[in-house]
């Protein structure tokens, strides 16, 4: 089994024929099919969950998910923080304080800067975090960003910061931009 892929090694092991007998190499087969087979069990179960989720987000803000970056998880994330009712967020930075994105000034002694607010949602922060990750690994304009910031010296995590901000702008327009009536109306 030595060269196989995860899906075709898991699959092999599920199909192991049970061996009677006490032997270690009777024991590692029984146990290696068991475990492939709780895998693949657990597998179906986290795609029947990641599918109800992708349906619950696109009820609500069928958008979202359609922004570079943004999956199932974070979205999730981003929806909770935001509750049932966005529209009660007056702006994008009540949205970025909701996530805990809100600066605050820091100084010790000459140095000036701005530090985050450790307050907010930590869930929502981390999925803005992990969404700018996923854009500086993928986008070239995010990186550029990134390393403009850099060279005008800001720190790569207050440049991070700036990003994470701006994802959260993006995020907020999505979450509060008005949906269409996918419902026909009632004849008549």
């Amino acid at each position: 089994m030595a060269g196989l892929s995860n899906p075709k090694l898991i699959r092999r092991c599920s199909e192991l024929e049970p061996a009677d007998g006490i032997a270690p190499a009777t024991a590692a087969r029984h146990t290696l099919r068991l475990l492939a087979r709780r895998i693949q069990h657990l597998t179906v179960e986290v795609n029947d969950l990641t599918a109800r989720i992708i349906a619950g987000i696109t009820a609500c803000t069928p958008k979202l998910l359609d922004r570079y970056s943004v999956g199932p998880d974070t979205a999730a994330a981003l929806l909770i923080a935001a509750g049932d009712n966005p529209e009660r967020m007056g702006s994008e930075a009540s949205f970025a304080a909701l996530c805990g994105l809100s600066p605050m000034e820091e100084s010790s002694g000459k140095t000036q800067r701005r530090r985050l607010n450790r307050g907010g949602d930590r869930q929502a922060n981390s999925a803005l975090y992990t969404i700018v990750l996923a854009r500086l690994r993928r986008d070239t304009g995010t990186r550029n960003y990134l390393e403009r910031r850099i060279s005008e010296g800001k720190t790569r995590r207050e440049a991070i910061r700036c990003l994470k901000r701006y994802v959260a702008r993006e995020i907020y327009q999505t979450i509060t931009s008005p949906r269409k009536n996918t419902t026909p109306a009632p004849a008549g």
